[in-house]
């Protein structure tokens, strides 16, 4: 994974990485909570040489003496600072209700390197408490020194430990350490949301993004459509002026009329010496777009000034005539038994370039029908004329949309984003392939204009990119204008 897979996992799953790390704060904020409070105080003293004795002799000889006695006990009384000895005359000075194994856990005696001075920290619950251990401590190990150095209790021995500071009343509790637990349950939360993503990214099979499209299927994505919030079953086509005109009415649905001329282009150059005529659409599943996507890919290159004829190939569940809102009637089945011709079934729309052949009476052998050299000559002789498009059921559950594939250029299959999985788009690229089809790529639809997968898709077109009011439109077309519905369509 490159810089820019890792920050599509923090976009598509932000909120729960967010969420996992404030989550491991607040558990280690609640630990702090749930643990007693800590406070240490510190003392410390120095190891001397009673060199002078009782002669007074301070020499030379003298000061080294005692600085090689002081050295070579220090290290021994740092163990004696650890002994129960220890802490039993600190219990007897404070008269503690305590055992001394106990209090030795609470104290530390340390030795600064190439010093004679030992440090003393005392942990205890309160902060008085501490304190005075600490004090004490000191005093107990001076007792206990002197107990070692000498036999007359109430003369220094050769060594002996004098006190240098006394501890400090602590204001604020040692441990539980607040700010390094947060830091430590935010690191640790942090670590748990990455995990996360990743895991999330891993096992996540719905198709996100182009590159993992393409790289999972080997087939070349030809479009990309965003997602249309304002498209009901009965008003999902673009106006012939494709939304482009910022007095038009329809100005909303310039991001998707961009996107389906997009796919117009790339299915017009895909083979630049012998493009697809013949183009079937279909999805692996039912509910994908398949015949919004159809409708308006046709709309889109009527618009451009190419003869196009729609047919609505699903014989099952068909969805052409709701969408442009045709009557109910004869269609393509009616022309494949011979009875209606295709001029007599098909409608016309828009700027005239357009022809809609509905579905007809569904025949109880919709593939059979798909599938005839009746079918195959119709497709042929209309393509002399025009682009043909054909709305074909979904690939997965019937084998109509194979079939069909089979007599034209070739396929486009939709899938939408964030719903079909790479396997179920694997499979109906499969269905093709056997076929013998040719699958000319694929379409991504719904792709969210807000959140994780605006940003990469780019949908924000704006600004100088709509056509002015003063603007010349395309031949035929009317500003704001819409395919004309029920009622407006015209016999061919």
């Amino acid at each position: 994974m490159d810089l820019r897979e890792y920050l599509r996992v923090f976009r598509a799953h932000w909120l729960g990485m967010v969420l996992i790390t404030l989550l491991g704060v607040a558990v280690a904020f609640g630990w702090t909570l749930l643990q007693p409070k800590v406070y240490t105080a510190d003392a410390s003293a120095i190891v001397q040489a009673n060199t002078a004795g009782d002669s007074g002799d301070s020499s030379l000889s003298s000061a080294m003496l005692g600085n090689s006695l002081t050295s070579g006990r220090v290290k021994t009384y740092v163990a004696l600072g650890a002994s129960r000895a220890v802490a039993d005359g600190v219990i007897k000075d404070l008269s503690l209700d305590t055992s001394a194994d106990q209090l030795v856990k609470q104290v530390t005696v340390t030795n600064t390197v190439d010093t004679t001075t030992l440090k003393v920290s005392a942990n205890a619950a309160t902060p008085e408490k501490a304190r005075d251990v600490a004090e004490a401590w000191v005093r107990s190990m001076g007792a206990e020194v002197n107990r070692l150095e000498t036999s007359d209790p109430s003369k220094k021995g050769a060594v002996f430990l004098s006190p240098i500071d006394s501890a400090r009343l602590p204001d604020a509790p040692s441990s539980p350490n607040t700010k390094l637990a947060l830091a430590l349950g935010g690191l640790i939360g942090l670590a748990l949301a990455v995990g996360y993503g990743l895991l999330r990214y891993t096992l996540d099979r719905r198709i996100r993004s182009v590159e993992q499209v393409e790289r999972e299927t080997g087939k070349p994505v030809v479009g990309t459509i965003p997602e249309e919030k304002t498209f009901t079953a009965d008003n999902r086509l673009l106006p012939f002026d494709g939304g482009t005109s910022s007095g038009s009415d329809n100005a909303h649905l310039f991001g998707i009329g961009e996107a389906m001329r997009e796919l117009r282009t790339n299915l017009q150059y895909m083979d630049v010496d012998n493009p697809p005529r013949i183009i079937v659409v279909t999805s692996p599943l039912p509910g994908d777009g398949k015949s919004t996507i159809s409708s308006n890919l046709a709309v889109t290159l009527a618009s451009s000034g190419q003869p196009v004829v729609l047919i609505d190939g699903d014989l099952r569940r068909p969805m052409i005539d709701t969408v442009f809102g045709l009557p109910k009637g004869a269609g393509i089945s009616d022309v494949l038994a011979g009875r209606a011709t295709i001029a007599e079934v098909a409608q016309r729309f828009g700027n005239g370039q357009l022809l809609v052949v509905a579905a007809g009476k569904v025949p109880p052998n919709p593939s059979e029908v798909l599938g005839s050299a009746r079918m195959r000559e119709l497709l042929k002789s209309i393509a002399r004329e025009a682009i043909v498009i054909i709305d074909a059921p979904p690939l997965i559950p019937v084998t109509d949309a194979a079939v069909l594939a089979h007599s034209a250029d070739g396929a486009v299959i939709v899938g939408t984003v964030g719903k079909t999985t790479y396997e179920v788009l694997g499979k109906a690229i499969g269905n093709l392939e056997r076929a013998g089809a040719r699958t000319l790529g694929l379409v991504l639809n719904r792709v969210p204009r807000r959140g994780s997968g605006a940003a990469y898709y780019g949908y924000q077109y704006q600004g100088d990119y709509y056509r002015s009011d003063d603007q010349a439109l395309p031949t035929g077309a009317v500003r704001g204008d819409k395919p004309r519905r029920r009622g407006d369509a015209e016999a061919a």
